[in-house]
């Protein structure tokens, strides 16, 4: 059964904070990014493109972290963990919509052939404060 983000994850994920993802590379090892994200409902959405290690370790490991904090209080913090699915379904949507939130502006163009994905991940654990 999935788990249910505390009040203060909630606030900032709808806010412009900064998370950081983690995956598991091949070997084991931990793959950290610095990503932006947002809410849909206790679900966290992530851009990034199919290319990208991350997306790359999701498909052999959907085991994830994502970590956060109040950049105001940087002892306020909360720490998913869960599985994660990848979808290319809405990718190009959500890079823009991720970009207004974060920048104002939308996503620039990029290459022709960039396959842009939605990494969704459903907490199993939320720990904080």
């Amino acid at each position: 059964m999935p788990a249910v983000l505390s009040d203060t994850a909630r606030r900032l994920l709808d806010g412009r904070t900064y998370v950081t993802l983690s995956t598991v590379n091949p070997d084991g090892s931990p793959q950290a990014s610095v990503v932006w994200a947002k809410r849909d409902g206790d679900d966290v959405l992530i851009s990034t493109t199919a290319a990208r290690q991350k997306a790359r370790n999701l498909s052999k490991d959907p085991r994830v972290s994502v970590t956060f904090f109040d950049p105001d209080e940087p002892f306020v913090y909360a720490e998913i963990r869960g599985e994660a699915t990848v979808s290319e379904e809405g990718g190009r949507e959500l890079i823009d919509e991720l970009s207004v939130k974060y920048t104002g502006d939308a996503y620039p163009a990029e290459p022709e052939g960039t396959v842009r994905v939605v990494i969704r991940v459903t907490p199993d654990r939320v720990l904080g404060r």
